[in-house]
């Protein structure tokens, strides 16, 4: 039977060796794929849970005016195929997902089949953390290939670990007052700047154009709410599961569900994401938005600002504080740099940040953009297209 609580694991050393000898081990996937085929309904879920209106991955009349010819998915959408990983070692010790650094190859189109792939990349151990007594930082390679065989995208993941008894008795985040006490004024001023959102779209950003030191139009998401989490967990998720599925799931894994205290329903140990007692339970007073989902947001921020022309290259993100429910995240970003590659693609570099209502960081982060430049006559989304486009 599936515990009663949530597994009380311990880092060990024995579940280190264990870590270290499957460094390099490609992991099976099994439930944890999702999404395969980029078609309408894939891509318009997924976008509605994230809350991006670029008519680039929603509107097929629009794409098929633009270079790509036909409706296009955004680059977060991989997270659909194939999220923040496969949770392997270290039975019963809680997982936080840390950063990501992706890079992306070539677009991901209306027809096209992604293939995921994980390999183990070993872990690291975390000296004088403010949050448990032990913290291990564990890596994680994702790739995705489309149906040629070309690989469209990789991502290197971290993860941090933790004993959940180890991080309610430091008890680092008791004093936050949640909800957050907003006031109408305060809401209503939020939400004008959520519908401020500033998508680039068909009007080239041409690299003449950037200066260095430049900021980038904000994105501003939440309050994060329960409904922000179920449409995210909608549109993405492939591992939910229901009723009698998800009973004999929890039987061949106990580890993977605990009964809850309210409800007496099994669920999942990823409900630290909606449900408080779950969160609590892993030492956080409130359920928090998944750390995929900070990042999905990031690269909105960045395709908005780039433009249907522009590619976004890399986004390396670090997620440094949990956005729970009720939070409020504002995502700004500076160009810091702009030069020609040893590819001959004009690229600007721009640092990036998030924060929010109690002034912490979130989601600080690095990312490449290619433009397109007038001068020259290049055009990134062009040099990327299958050849039959």
């Amino acid at each position: 039977m599936a515990n009663k609580s949530p597994e009380e694991g311990r880092i060990t050393e024995e579940g280190l060796r264990k870590l270290r000898e499957m460094k390099g081990t490609k992991l099976r996937l099994g439930m944890m794929q999702n999404n395969e085929l980029v078609c309408e309904e894939t891509l318009r879920k997924f976008v509605n849970g994230l809350g991006d209106t670029n008519p680039l991955w929603r509107d097929k009349e629009y794409a098929e005016n633009t270079r790509y010819g036909t409706l296009v998915a955004p680059p977060s959408w991989l997270y659909s195929v194939f999220g923040a990983g496969i949770m392997h070692g270290l039975r019963g010790v809680h997982s936080f997902h840390a950063g990501d650094d992706w890079e992306f190859y070539k677009p991901v189109l209306l027809g096209d089949r992604i293939r995921p792939e994980a390999i183990a990349q070993g872990y690291e151990e975390i000296k004088g953390s403010h949050f448990a007594a032990r913290m291990i930082k564990q890596f994680q390679e994702r790739r995705y290939y489309n149906q040629r065989d070309e690989l469209v995208a990789k991502a290197l993941r971290w993860n941090m670990r933790t004993e959940r008894r180890s991080a309610r008795e430091k008890g680092k985040y008791k004093d936050i007052q949640l909800p957050h006490p907003w006031t109408d004024e305060e809401l209503g001023r939020i939400e004008d700047e959520v519908l401020a959102e500033q998508i680039r779209g068909s009007e080239p950003r041409y690299w003449e154009d950037v200066e260095i030191g430049e900021a980038l139009p904000h994105l501003v998401k939440g309050p994060h709410s329960f409904e922000n989490e179920i449409a995210w967990h909608t549109g993405t998720v492939g591992f939910m599961v229901s009723s009698s599925i998800a009973l004999r799931l929890y039987r061949k894994h106990p580890a993977w569900a605990y009964r809850d205290p309210d409800s007496k329903a099994l669920e999942p140990m990823a409900s630290v994401h909606w449900l408080k007692t779950a969160a609590n339970r892993a030492g956080l007073p409130f359920p928090y938005a998944v750390g995929m989902q900070l990042n999905a947001w990031l690269i909105q921020f960045l395709t908005d600002w780039a433009g249907d022309e522009g590619w976004l290259k890399r986004c390396y993100a670090e997620y440094r504080s949990f956005v729970y429910m009720s939070d409020v995240i504002w995502f700004e970003g500076k160009v810091t740099d702009k030069y020609v590659d040893d590819q001959g693609e004009y690229c600007v570099d721009i640092e990036t940040n998030s924060y929010n209502q109690r002034n912490q960081k979130v989601v600080p982060g690095k990312a490449t953009v290619i433009l397109p430049c007038r001068e020259a006559g290049t055009w990134p989304v062009e040099k990327r297209l299958p050849q039959s486009k």
